[in-house]
């Protein structure tokens, strides 16, 4: 027999319920796969066994986390291990949903993914997690693959060989250990069959609707009545949900680094820590999911009961380290400290006085009606309890055409929105751990579909997750993430896809394929596209772009320009009928500290002789100060060509940019400020506008011949809803009217190209001709087609499952005066230097620092001179006006204070990184000791704010 055949004999007396009966009080924990994880955010399972345990007062809490196996459930630095989050939550029962990402070892991994499961199960039954007895279980195996029929996704019959013997592996397991098992694999194989619709995402992930259906198969079999999720279980439902969210925020909390990761020790005034202050939040949400329990017990009933958080503990109380006070100037005042490029005029689009709602704009974009939207993070970086979470996407229309916004329409909440684009009629938005697609069917502007769409994004550090989503000719979305995450992605093609490494990930929502794409570190932000497809991208910590370029199976970022200024949230291509012809497909980046404003590059895609670029090969070359503003409250995070040509800069306006030198919950960090301003040419009129929205496909194509980058995106994105049949075949006549051999038809064929791309219609024919294709660009743009189509296509198994992020060696060359332990703590010192968020971020490998950003340390008589006044300053950092070698950096520009290193490293480490600065770049001075840096540290262990340059001067001199 087949080993399909085997185990669908196995399984034929399988349960027909788990017969395990919940008793008044359990604590039930889910722990498993992104089954379970997906589950929650749907609320039936929890809700359709309530409504059949009325009065026993049952408590839910859901631990699975995507991407887990029983062997293997990697966390990011700090986050509790599995079996004390069950302690915590007092687990009687244990639902464990396993299987998925193991079935893909196969046959030849069946004994092993036993063997776990069983030694899972014995090492928790010896843990009383309640306090008095052994755990119960229930197994339960993984859904079938849901064959869709589509040429988007496998049809999963090799799945199905592979799940129906893990199932029949869980099966027996449990009756070996004696406990429950459900069988969902056959269960959902009947569901699917009698579906009018698809109830899987991919193949793989339940839809609401399967969520519904399989939680009425659990609900079933764990309590042996009938449950069905009917309408009237609505309200129950809707309690669960409002536990579920206050949850989901305890045990996925975003900014996990601040609350128990590396950063969790840094202090501030009166030595309180991060973790002090974020870990009794997490007491306080306890206490409030604890308080919603009641409600869904009171519903479970029947009953209505009104939440009360009265008895959640308040906050604890946070003073700033910063003593200046924040002056926020309003939006349009602000207007004259800009400094606009000869020709040009900006106005204030919209800020918080005219909209409230409006604060700290992420992230815009531009739909196909040519509106603006904004992403605003009005709780960054995460959500208070107690507090209001009013993080949304708003949709910010000029009716009249008067260049400034005339409302501010809420389209969805949604948490920690670090990104957004539009896709298939609707919206994906970041939420870290997920990414949600939200839907309006009813033309009101409001989301009536939100949809988990894809699981796995870490939340270690909410502005280091998946930012800045950006839609690529090919149709797939663009993120970048940065240090600290442990991501695991899973999808219908093979193995999850973990990964520790920064850089860029490329998500096909179409084929559900995920890859990492491109390397970059440590902490990427922004990216684009230009005319040609080609394609680049910021590191937003150390200020280095880079054009993103095909190599081996994948891609690799090349230097673009050489980096003037950090950090850069974002960057941006000119197309734009506003603005002058020759600086079109100019790249613009954005800078938050010092420079506060726009850089502009000259791009050279046509080779370039120093540094050696060949064709297609960009490099870019910087032109004179763009666009800037002296306020040093103006962050611009995002800049976006409207639907009339001008550019649009979202204004973050925060007086705190810095992550590490403050508490996150400092009270100066700003809510309430945001503002767009809108910046035009005044000696071109505005671009006209382009009807996209609802076109029909003919004329839609005709817009790809549009020379303005942001109308053939948008064109782009209207195309992604609508049939893909339909778009090919329109497509396959709209390409009759060009010549190949003509080099001006050329990028008319590449959109076309473009669009077979994105539709998951490979056109050999096309391509080939475009390789062959008298303008050279296009053969550039259609080698990347060809390599995204072979090489590096991830349905094809030749991508990696396991990224992990890779350090490079630090190269030192200890000068000869220093031997023994001086030559050591010199190399130690090094390696700390390089660290990310250390010295080398700021001040660079070349000790020169960014003028006028960053002092240098080169020549510094700051650094050279007094042992004990430096060793103070790298403890307790540096706030104010410091003159070096004769140049005054000011923080009133905008620029953070130094960040206090005393949390962060040991006195060792400490002593050697000033030696190794104190011996480097021309510097010769003595080296420091981890006793003179104890010495300082005990003499100034009460010192928990900043030192200002004149406190240090006054007991310190600066040296001759």
């Amino acid at each position: 027999m087949t080993p399909l055949a085997l185990a669908l004999t196995a399984l034929a007396a399988a349960p027909v319920h788990a017969q395990l009966p919940l008793k008044p009080e359990d604590v039930v924990c889910s722990i498993g796969n992104g089954l379970a994880d997906r589950m929650q955010h749907d609320g039936w399972v929890e809700t359709l066994i309530q409504s059949q345990s009325a009065g026993k007062k049952l408590t839910f809490r859901e631990l699975a986390i995507t991407g887990d196996t029983v062997a293997n459930r990697p966390r990011h630095e700090g986050f509790s291990s599995p079996e004390d989050y069950l302690k915590l939550c007092k687990a009687d029962v244990i639902f464990a949903f396993f299987g998925y990402n193991e079935s893909f070892a196969g046959e030849a991994g069946v004994g092993k993914f036993k063997a776990d499961l069983g030694a899972m199960i014995d090492k928790y039954r010896g843990m009383q997690f309640n306090g008095e007895s052994a755990p119960r279980f229930v197994l339960f195996s993984p859904v079938a693959f849901e064959n869709h029929r589509s040429a988007n996704l496998p049809n999963g019959a090799a799945t199905n060989v592979n799940l129906a013997l893990y199932t029949g592996a869980i099966k027996q397991v449990a009756e070996e250990k004696g406990v429950a098992f459900v069988d969902l694999f056959s269960a959902s194989q009947a569901k699917y069959a009698a579906a009018a619709a698809p109830l899987t995402l991919n193949g793989v992930h339940l839809l609401p609707e399967g969520n519904r259906q399989i939680g009425e198969v659990i609900a079933k079999a764990v309590t042996g009545s009938t449950a069905t999720g009917s309408p009237s279980l609505e309200p129950l439902r809707a309690a669960v949900m409002d536990k579920n969210w206050h949850w989901h925020n305890r045990y996925r909390a975003t900014d996990g680094n601040d609350i128990w990761g590396g950063r969790s020790g840094l202090s501030f005034v009166n030595g309180q820590t991060n973790a002090q202050v974020l870990q009794h939040e997490l007491v306080m949400l306890d206490t409030m999911t604890a308080n919603r329990d009641q409600a869904i017990w009171a519903a479970a009933e029947g009953k209505t009961m009104k939440v009360s958080d009265a008895n959640v503990p308040g906050p604890i109380p946070v003073v700033s380290n910063l003593s200046n006070p924040s002056e926020y100037q309003d939006g349009k005042a602000a207007m004259a400290k800009m400094h606009v490029p000869e020709g040009y005029e900006v106005n204030l689009f919209t800020d918080e006085k005219q909209f409230p709602q409006f604060a700290n704009p992420v992230q815009l974009q531009v739909d196909a009606k040519g509106r603006l939207w904004a992403a605003c993070w009005n709780t960054y970086p995460k959500w208070e309890p107690l507090k209001a979470m009013n993080d949304s996407l708003l949709i910010l229309p000029d009716e009249n055409g008067d260049g400034v916004a005339d409302k501010a329409i809420e389209f969805a909440k949604v948490h920690n929105p670090l990104g957004f684009e539009f896709w298939n009629g609707g919206v994906i938005v970041t939420t870290q751990p997920d990414i949600l697609f939200l839907k309006d069917t009813d033309g009101d502007d409001k989301a009536d579909v939100r949809i988990v769409l894809f699981q796995g994004i870490d939340s270690a550090d909410t502005h280091h997750a998946a930012n800045n989503l950006i839609l690529g000719p090919d149709g797939a979305i663009y993120w970048q993430s940065g240090i600290f995450l442990q991501n695991a992605f899973e999808h219908p093609w093979g193995a999850a896809l973990h990964s520790t490494a920064s850089g860029m990930y490329r998500f096909d929502p179409r084929r559900y394929t995920i890859t990492f794409h491109a390397g970059n570190s440590p902490n990427p932000h922004g990216t684009s596209f230009d005319y040609w497809g080609y394609h680049y991208a910021n590191d937003g910590t150390g200020g280095n772009s880079f054009q993103v370029r095909p190599q081996g199976n994948g891609f690799q970022m090349h230097q673009l320009v050489n980096m003037e200024v950090r950090p850069v949230p974002a960057d941006c291509i000119v197309s734009s009928d506003n603005f002058p012809e020759d600086i079109q497909q100019d790249f613009l980046v954005l800078n938050t500290i010092g420079y506060l404003g726009i850089k502009r590059y000259d791009m050279h895609r046509e080779g370039f002789e120093n540094p050696k670029r060949a064709f297609g090969e960009v490099w870019g070359t910087p032109t004179p100060d763009y666009f800037k503003s002296d306020d040093p409250n103006f962050r611009p995070t995002d800049a976006e060509f409207g639907e009339d040509g001008a550019l649009y800069i979202a204004d973050w306006q925060n007086a705190i940019i810095g992550h590490m030198q403050h508490n996150i919950r400092d009270p100066r960090r700003d809510h309430l400020h945001g503002r767009i301003y809108r910046l035009v040419n005044k000696g071109r009129p505005l671009q006209k506008k382009v009807a996209i929205a609802g076109q029909p496909i003919p004329v839609l194509l005709d817009h790809l011949k549009n020379p303005v980058d942001g109308i053939r995106h948008r064109t782009r994105v209207e195309l992604s809803g609508r049939k893909s049949e339909d778009v090919i075949a329109a497509v396959k006549e709209w390409v009759k009217q060009f010549d190949v051999k003509k080099k001006e038809d050329a990028h008319h064929l590449l959109e076309a190209l473009w669009v077979h791309q994105q539709h998951n219609v490979p056109n050999v024919e096309l391509l080939e001709a475009l390789l062959n294709s008298p303008e050279p660009h296009a053969k550039v743009a259609a080698a990347t087609v060809k390599h995204h189509w072979g090489p590096a296509d991830p349905t094809k198994g030749q991508m990696a499952t396991q990224i992990q992020e890779t350090v490079a060696e630090v190269k030192v060359d200890v000068p000869a005066h220093l031997t023994g332990a001086d030559a050591k703590a010199f190399a130690l010192g090094a390696n700390v230097f390089m660290r990310d968020g250390h010295c080398v971020t700021c001040h660079q490998k070349t000790g020169a620092g960014l003028d006028p950003i960053y002092p240098p340390l080169a020549g510094s008589p700051w650094v050279t001179g007094s042992e004990e006044r430096l060793t103070k300053l790298v403890l307790h950092g540096l706030w104010g006006p410091i003159e070096v070698n004769g140049k005054t950096y000011d923080p009133a520009k905008g620029i953070p204070p130094m960040t206090q290193f005393a949390a962060l490293l040991k006195d060792e480490e400490i002593a050697a990184v000033l030696t190794y600065v104190r011996n480097s770049w021309g510097n010769k001075a003595a080296p420091v000791t981890a006793e003179t840096v104890k010495k300082v540290r005990e003499a100034t262990k009460d010192r928990s704010i900043f030192w200002s340059p004149e406190e240090l001067l006054k007991m310190h001199p600066l040296e001759k």
